[in-house]
Parts: structure tokens; sequence; C-alpha cells
């Protein structure tokens, strides 16, 4: 693998460099990040930091995680990627009755028939059985020492909090563990979360068991029933993450990896497929020829993607290598006009809060892992004295009888986040992600873009302006886009909208790039200003 030329120029106006180390960690917290270089330190591996990073950013940023949250992660081990999906299933009362009867023709956005059995917890737990080297305690240790003494509250974090307190005061529990004066706590202002520590604690001496089947399962268990949910012990303790093989499209030379569905990962890899019938490098990176073909692209992925993804049992219509055939993607591209938008008819699902973290030591391991309780706070419930908020994943399934995304018992709903990986002729290249709910397909596909075609470093390609598929024609832009590009798009009919907003409309990323195959030169990270997080290594 000869090393990737890239321009090391800062492109666009930023408050970060990259950083090169052969111990890496990059999360969207600099706490987050400490744990894992804690571990790295220690002599642990990618696994260990990144499980350790996880854990503590339930702690340091629960508006988008917390211990009742899902992940997925992507694993390089040395030789080969592996994925595992740890996004829960509905509890066995779910089906398209139970929800009609109780909530009409609206899925609940919130409460305890939102909340699908939680898949983090277990999600670390697998990731430490195949792959960790330290203890699985040591790896929560600096999560429960967060959560026990405090921490000031971060600036970003801090103004997602303090948006979602009206909604969710009235949430069982949410106000007595995210409340604790009456508000959101202030920009710096300590937090102390001794529940999750002692929770912490536990699952971190049962390796994750508690969880599911001891005390803090059963105290989910009745605290749902309780409030009106059917959730039951027996769906905490039947659950199971699954390893599943990644997905994959080539795009120039390289390999952009996925989860499969149910996750909406496959959007990226068939918006790349379709932008490979243009010749992106000839094109300016910031015009509005460059823009709006990759606008396209991804309005036409999204439109088969709402409309057939679901968990993989169930998409027997069409599958996921359908979504991805040649001829299919090649007659999207087709479709695309370069003087004018065309209206793909795509849906989109509802905006929501996560955390993508990476990790990657010195010996080669690599780790792309995302965690996230959907919506900020996700469902708002928070079980008491365990300090388990829990996520409201169930949100993300149809109500409609014939679509593959319908409820069921035991099934896996439509998912948001998508950790990704990207190979170069079998080697790793770059553990990264770009969180933020429908917007983390759109982030993959914007920035493979810039480091591949226009060769943009990634702190650059995580730096440059960002637009937002929104629905119809409709499309979200940062102010730095600039009026001139803004208005060349609005002349080709797109329905441009300004939003400012540093925390979820335009994802919040992290970059991992590995320089060369004998690790001679480490790694360079990147990490999203649009967040306070950092990448720290060693």
């Amino acid at each position: 693998m000869e090393p990737f030329d890239f321009d090391w120029r800062a492109a666009y106006p930023s408050m970060r460099s990259p950083v090169f180390a052969r111990n890496v960690v990059a999360t969207s917290q600099p706490l987050a990040a400490q744990a894992g270089l804690r571990m790295l330190a220690a002599g642990g591996n990618a696994v260990d930091a990144a499980i350790a990073a996880a854990a503590a950013l339930t702690i340091v940023e629960p508006v988008s995680c917390g211990l009742g949250s899902d992940a997925f992660a992507i694993v390089w081990d040395g030789q080969r990627l592996h994925g595992l999906n740890a996004s829960g299933t509905a509890p066995a009362a779910w089906d398209l009755a139970y929800f009609t009867s109780r909530h009409g023709s609206a899925f609940p956005k919130r409460g305890p028939d939102t909340v699908t059995v939680p898949g983090a917890i277990a999600g670390w737990v697998a990731l430490h059985g195949r792959f960790g080297r330290l203890p699985f305690a040591d790896c929560l240790a600096p999560a429960i020492e967060l959560a026990e003494a405090g921490h000031g509250v971060a600036r970003i974090v801090q103004q997602k909090w303090a948006a979602q307190v009206d909604e969710l005061r009235s949430q069982p529990g949410f106000a007595q563990a995210f409340m604790p004066h009456g508000r959101a706590p202030k920009v710096g202002e300590r937090f102390v979360f001794a529940e999750a520590g002692r929770t912490l604690a536990r699952i971190a001496e049962t390796a994750g068991r508690d969880f599911y089947e001891g005390e803090t399962g059963e105290r989910i268990a009745r605290f749902i029933r309780d409030s009106g949910g059917a959730m039951t012990a027996a769906d905490l303790r039947d659950y199971a993450p699954e390893w599943v093989e990644p997905i994959s499209r080539d795009y120039r030379g390289f390999t952009l990896h996925e989860i499969p569905p149910n996750g909406q990962g496959i959007a990226a890899l068939m918006a790349l497929g379709i932008l490979e019938h243009f010749d992106m490098a000839a094109l300016e990176p910031d015009s509005v020829a460059a823009r709006h073909l990759q606008i396209e692209a991804m309005k036409a992925a999204f439109a088969d993607v709402y409309r057939h993804v679901a968990d993989a049992r169930s998409m027997t219509a069409v599958t996921p290598a359908d979504l991805l055939d040649d001829a299919r993607l090649a007659d999207r591209a087709a479709r695309i006009r370069r003087d004018r938008v065309t209206d793909f008819e795509h849906a989109l699902p509802p905006p929501g809060g996560t955390i993508y973290l990476s990790a990657a030591d010195a010996e080669g391991m690599m780790v792309s892992f995302i965690q996230s309780n959907y919506m900020g706070f996700g469902s708002g419930v928070v079980v008491p004295e365990v300090g388990v908020s829990l996520q409201n994943r169930g949100h993300g399934f149809s109500l409609q009888p014939d679509h593959p995304n319908v409820v069921e018992p035991g099934k896996r709903p439509f998912h948001t986040i998508i950790p990704a990986f990207l190979t170069r002729d079998g080697f790793p290249q770059m553990s990264f992600g770009v969180m933020g709910g429908n917007m983390q397909p759109q982030g993959h596909l914007q920035t493979v873009v810039r480091m591949i075609d226009y060769r943009q470093n990634p702190q650059a390609a995580c730096d440059a302006a960002r637009w937002k598929v929104q629905r119809g024609l409709a499309v979200d832009i940062e102010p730095a886009i600039g009026a001139e590009v803004a208005a060349g798009l609005e002349a080709l009919g797109h329905q441009l909208v300004e939003v400012v907003d540093n925390y979820m409309d335009f994802g919040g990323g992290q970059f991992i790039w590995r320089q060369s195959a004998d690790l001679a030169d480490g790694y360079a990270a990147a990490s999203d200003s649009r967040r306070d997080g950092c990448a720290a290594g060693f």
C-alpha cells in the first residue's frame, strides 16, 4: 500500500490540525478520548480504548448516548474486518395491533413504548470477549470515576442538553437524573451521575450480565412496566448482539465498508456507486457542479433506502444486493441531470443524537464504533437508582403493514447509526464516521469524495462546509458554503435553507487514516470542530 499524497494545507477555517501518532483515539468529548488513551498507555489495544471511550461518553455526553443505548462497530483485527450489530430488538409484546390500539396511526416519539432492548452494553462485552486485552473492569474504570467524581459539562453538550429539558422533564425519571437543580447544568458546571457509576461497577464485575439478568435488568423491566411499557425481564435476558459481515462498494481504487441493514450505511455505498459514473475529480471540490451531483446521488440513494431497508431478515422483496446492483445504480445515475434537480420522492427518518469514536493502536488494530440513544436523551425515560437512560429506537419502526420495516416482535428497527471503514488493496486505510441522524451517510459521502477525489487531508475534509438533503427538493446548508454557490444551487432548483448548528444538523466526524502499510509513520487523525471533542495520541 503506497502512501496517499494528501494536500496537507488547511483549506478551510478551522480550530484544529491533524494529529499524527502511533496510538490514537478520536472522540466527540476530550475526557472520553483521554479514557481511551489510558487503556493504550496501560498496554491495552484499540478495542480496550474504544470500550473505555464509549463508557465514558455515556457520562460526559449523556444527551447523545447512555447505558441504555444501541451500538455498532467495525474492527480491523490486523488481518480482516469484523462487523458487530449491537442494536436492540423489539419486545415480544410489540406488534402492529399493540401500537394501533394504543397510539393510533403514529408511532410514539418518546416514552416507554419507544424503548427496544438496549444493545450497547452487550456490544461492549462482545467486542471485549473477542478482541480485548486488558481486564473488562479496567476498561470501565475511567467512566466510573467520571460518574462518581463528576465532570464539568462541555459547551456544545450543554447547548443540546438545555434544548431537551422542556420536552422531556415529564418523562419518567428524567428530571431526577438530568435536571439536578431543576434545570440543565450550565457550561462547566460539575455534573455527578453516581447512580450510573454504581451500575457501571456492577456491569464491570459481572461482564455485563447484571444489565440483562441481574439487579439492573430487573429494575429496567420493572420500571418500564410500571411506566406503562411492555418490555420484560425475558426480553432483556434473551437479547444477544450479532457478528455480521460488512457490506462494501469500490470507489476509485478504495473500498468503503458499512454494516449491513438494518442500518442505513448502504445509502453511502449506493451514493458512491452512483457518483462513479461522473468524473468528480474534474470538478472543483466546492463548486456548484460538484455539490449538485453529490446531492442528487444522495437523494437517489435515499429514495430506495427508506422504502426498502429494514432488518435484513425482512428484506425479501428487495435485498441489499439488489440495492447495490451495478445496473440499478447506473440507472439512478442516468436519471441525474446536470442542469436541474430531480425529485426522487425520498423520505427521511427523524433526526437523532449520537456519538462516534475511532481508535487505533501501534500494532495495527483499528476500531470504528458508534453508540446512540437516537434523539437527544432517547426516550426520555431514565430508570431511577441505576442511572440507565433508555433509547427510543422503536420510533424507527413503521406502522405500514406492507412495509419491510413494520414493527414485529424480536425485530430490529431501521437504524440511522453507521460506523464506516475504508480499505485500499486489501489493507486498512481509515476508520471513520460522521454521526448525526440521517446526516450520517451524507457525511460519509462528502468526506470520502473530498479525500479520494480531491486529496483533501482528513481534517480539511472534516472542516469543509456541508449540505444535508431533506425531504423533496429541500437541502440544508451551512453558511460557509457561500452566497455564490448557494445561488448556483438554487438556480438548479434546490430549495436551500441556511442552518447554523454545530452539534447534529451537519454531523460530527472522527477520522483515523493509516499512513503506510508498515505503520512506520503511524496514523493521521482528525476531529470535527462541530463537537466538543478531539483526536489525541502518543
